[in-house]
C-alpha cells in the first residue's frame, strides 16, 4: 500500500515509501543502473516519482559529487549585438543538451563590473567561467581559483595565461582575396575597419599575402582604413573609386561598411557585380538581404561557442594551448563576378 503523500518536496525516502523500496533501489532506477531491478519495480518506482511530483536535487548532488553543473558566462557587449548572437546559442545550446546551466553576465566593458561578476559566480560555485568578448581584443580579466577553469572566446589576454578560442581572421582575409582573384580580378581595393584592430591587422596580413601569392604589387591594389560604419564605407568606396584604373573588386571591413559601398555605387551608377564586385565580412543577418545579396567572410561565432562550453564540460580547458583558431570562410552569393569584359 503506498505511504502518505508529503507534504514538503519529496525526497527520495519519500519516493521508496511509496513504492515499498529502498531509497537506494530508487536511486538506481532514476541513475539507470537498474540493469538487475525487476521491470515490475521499475515501474512502480516511476509511478510514484510522476505522483510526487519528485525532481533530484541538484544543489546536493553538486555537494556530493564537488561540482554544480553551473557554467558562468560573462560577455562585454554581445547580448545587445545582433549578429553576435550564435556564439551564446553555441554556448547554451551544449550546456543544455549535456544538462548543464548557464549564468550569464553582461558587463559592458566596465572593469570593476566584470571583478563583481566574477566574484559573485565564484560565490554561486560554478564550475567554470567562460568571457566572451564582442570585437576581438585583448583584456585584463581577473584572477580567478586555481580549481576554477576559465576560457576566453574572441579575447586574449597579454601573456596567454588563459586559452582562448579566437576566429582565423588572417585565413579570413586569404579567403577574401583569393575569392576575387579566382574570379580574375587584378584591380582590387580593401576597404578595412579600424587600423589597430586586432581583427582588422590579421585580415590585412591575409589580403596581402594573397596579393603576394598572386604577384600583384600592393601600391597598386591599395588599403584604406575606416570605422566599420556605413558612413565610412560609402566615403571610402567613393575615394577608392576616383582614380584612373579604378578597381573590379571592393573588399570590406565588414558588412556594414560593404552596404555604404552599395549606397557609394549606386550613387556613382556602377552596378554591381556587373561593374564592380564587392566582398563583406562577417556574415550577419544583412549580408544576405542586401540587393545583390552580398558575398562575404564568415566569422565561426556559433563553433566558436559550441568548442568553448564543450571543453567546459569535458574539463579540458586546462590542456588547451593559448590560441586556438576557428576558420573563417568565403560565404558565395551574388555579389561577385569576373571582372567586366571577361
Amino acid at each position: 500500500m503506498p505511504g502518505p503523500m508529503p507534504t514538503s518536496r519529496p525526497t527520495l525516502a519519500d519516493v521508496g515509501r511509496a513504492a515499498e523500496v529502498s531509497a537506494t533501489t530508487v536511486s538506481l532506477i532514476l541513475n539507470g543502473r537498474d540493469a538487475k531491478i525487476s521491470e515490475a519495480t521499475r515501474q512502480r518506482v516511476l509511478a510514484a516519482v510522476e505522483a510526487l511530483g519528485y525532481r533530484p536535487n541538484r544543489a546536493a548532488q553538486g555537494l556530493r559529487l564537488g561540482k554544480s553543473s553551473t557554467i558562468g558566462f560573462l560577455t562585454d557587449e554581445i547580448a545587445i549585438q545582433p549578429f553576435s548572437g550564435p556564439m551564446i546559442a553555441g554556448i547554451h545550446d551544449l550546456i543544455w543538451e549535456q544538462r548543464s546551466l548557464l549564468l550569464m553576465v553582461n558587463t559592458t566593458r566596465n572593469p570593476s563590473r566584470l571583478q563583481a561578476a566574477v566574484d559573485d559566480l565564484l560565490d554561486r560555485q560554478v564550475d567554470a567561467l567562460i568571457f566572451a568578448a564582442m570585437g576581438t581584443r585583448q583584456v585584463e580579466f581577473p584572477p580567478v581559483p586555481a580549481h576554477v577553469p576559465a576560457l576566453l572566446v574572441n579575447a586574449f589576454t597579454a601573456d596567454g595565461s588563459i586559452p582562448s578560442i579566437l576566429p582565423d581572421e588572417l585565413a579570413g582575409g586569404r579567403a577574401a582575396i583569393e575569392h576575387v582573384l579566382s574570379l580574375g580580378h587584378r584591380r582590387i581595393t580593401f576597404i578595412a575597419g579600424r587600423e589597430a584592430a586586432w581583427a582588422t591587422r590579421a585580415r590585412l596580413k591575409g589580403y596581402l599575402e594573397g596579393l603576394a601569392s598572386a604577384g600583384l604589387n600592393p601600391a597598386d591594389n591599395p588599403v584604406h582604413f575606416g570605422n566599420y560604419r556605413i558612413d565610412s564605407g560609402y566615403e571610402l568606396t567613393l575615394r577608392a573609386m576616383d582614380r584612373p584604373n579604378r578597381p573590379t573588386a571592393l573588399l570590406l571591413g565588414n558588412d556594414q561598411m560593404a552596404a555604404g559601398a552599395y549606397l557609394a555605387l549606386a550613387r556613382m551608377g556602377l552596378r554591381i557585380p556587373d561593374d564592380v564586385s564587392v566582398v563583406g565580412y562577417d556574415d550577419e543577418p544583412l549580408a544576405a538581404d542586401l540587393s545583390p545579396a552580398l558575398t562575404t567572410v564568415r566569422i565561426p561565432f556559433y563553433e566558436m561557442g559550441r568548442i568553448a562550453a564543450q571543453h567546459t564540460l569535458d574539463q579540458t580547458i586546462n590542456e588547451l594551448p593559448s590560441r586556438c583558431y576557428e576558420p573563417c570562410t568565403i560565404v558565395h552569393r551574388s555579389s561577385t563576378n569576373p571582372p567586366p569584359g571577361e
